[in-house]
């Protein structure tokens, strides 16, 4: 795996690679791996996580990985004073850091690179098109395009329709580290939910800690359990006598870091959350995640949510609780959860129940309106003309200048939408 990345970072064409592999499975070894080579080069390298916990994480592990090196490292997330991200900014530009790790603060105007080589997006499902772009156009400092590669546990529809389809690259890491235990997935309806706090006491007890997520942060009118309300519900009438903390996306940064530190030392027993412990949480100890309103979920991020735990040498359970009234849609979803914890599977449904999206344009799911053709339907087909395409290129025929100006006229506007994984 890693000599394929070597050999496309040594091309003169920009890599254009997707890191496919399930949580812990060490996509972020291998990208820092990539890292180093773009770094020798004489190249900046990015790497833009969605979260500030996650881009935290990184940035502490590059420090540490780099630690023997001269390589001059740099953070870039909302949270820094303004002081300190001028400095950030202006060492960028002037390329006195080679490796910055941040979050959509790196999409700024006001930052510039120097040279940037390498953009690596971490759980690229979590950044719109657009974003992925407007990271990718930094680079017109350098000498080319810089080389791209996006790392997630389950490609969205778009994205793995292009690794099929377009001129996109997959590299797969298939072997999870040693000591893993795995986890087992139900699916309840709610009505069940005085066994799954009983279960979820009872794993407290015995000295495990539990998840418990939910899809918005107060009530709202489409009648969701919200994390607040329930949290107040959960830590004075279920679980007295527990340590029960709350996390959600509105809390202060320094908040939100107090509790996620309060929980990996087992000072919380429960955490009542929405998705911001989707990505960048690590803690071995938690074995149980129940997930509310599961049906509001989508494939990709119930998988997500449900890879937080399952990181240590004890069994692991997650639960998945829906009302009796979930949509046949939904029950599919859910029914995959429960039989299967491969991450490239997951993603394979999910291209099939949301479709492609556009290749052209920026949707990321949902179904192009080609007049015949369905790539769904007919992936064998395409597969060959693809294959036909690339021969056509290698070697083209008499009329080849007429056909590329063609089609240059046509989609070139949007063809570089295409070439954003």
């Amino acid at each position: 795996m890693l000599k394929e990345i070597a050999d496309d970072i040594e091309t003169p064409v920009p890599m254009n690679r997707l890191l496919q592999g399930d949580v812990g499975a060490g996509k972020t070894i291998v990208a820092f791996e990539a890292a180093i080579l773009a770094m020798e080069n004489g190249y900046q390298v990015a790497l833009m996580a969605p979260t500030e916990i996650l881009a935290a994480q990184h940035y502490l592990y590059a420090c540490q990985r780099f630690a023997p090196t001269r390589y001059r490292l740099g953070l870039l997330v909302s949270e820094l004073p303004a002081k300190e991200k001028k400095q950030t900014r202006g060492d960028l530009a002037a390329g006195d850091l080679d490796f910055i790790v941040g979050t959509h603060a790196l999409l700024e105007p006001e930052v510039e690179f120097h040279r940037l080589g390498l953009v690596i997006v971490d759980e690229q499902h979590r950044f719109g098109v657009m974003q992925r772009l407007e990271l990718i156009r930094k680079g017109r400092n350098a000498a080319a395009h810089p080389h791209v590669l996006v790392m997630t546990a389950t490609p969205i529809p778009r994205t793995l329709a292009l690794t099929l389809y377009s001129d996109l690259d997959m590299s797969v890491l298939d072997e999870m580290p040693p000591g893993r235990a795995p986890i087992e997935t139900r699916w309840v309806e709610d009505t069940a939910a005085r066994g799954v706090w009983d279960f979820v006491r009872k794993q407290a007890v015995a000295g495990r800690q539990a998840y418990i997520v939910y899809p918005v942060i107060d009530e709202s009118k489409r009648e969701l359990k919200a994390a607040t309300k329930e949290y107040e519900r959960l830590s004075k009438e279920v679980f007295q006598g527990l340590r029960v903390g709350l996390l959600h996306g509105r809390l202060r940064g320094e908040d939100k870091e107090g509790v996620m530190r309060a929980f990996a030392r087992g000072e919380l027993d429960v955490l009542v959350s929405t998705t911001v412990i989707e990505v960048g949480v690590d803690v071995p100890n938690a074995t149980v995640m129940v997930i509310e309103h599961a049906e509001r979920f989508g494939l990709a991020q119930l998988h997500q949510l449900r890879g937080r735990i399952g990181r240590g040498r004890h069994a692991s359970t997650c639960i998945l609780m829906t009302p009796a009234e979930a949509g046949e849609v939904a029950r599919e979803r859910l029914e995959t959860l429960t039989q299967t914890q491969d991450g490239f599977k997951i993603a394979e449904l999910d291209l099939k129940l949301r479709g492609p999206g556009e290749f052209f344009g920026t949707r990321q799911h949902g179904y192009l309106n080609f007049r015949i053709a369905n790539l769904l339907r007919d992936h064998e087909l395409l597969a060959r003309a693809k294959q036909d395409a690339f021969a056509y290129v290698a070697a083209p025929p008499p009329d080849f200048a007429a056909t590329v100006d063609y089609v240059r006229r046509l989609w070139q506007r949007r063809y570089r939408l295409a070439q954003v994984a």
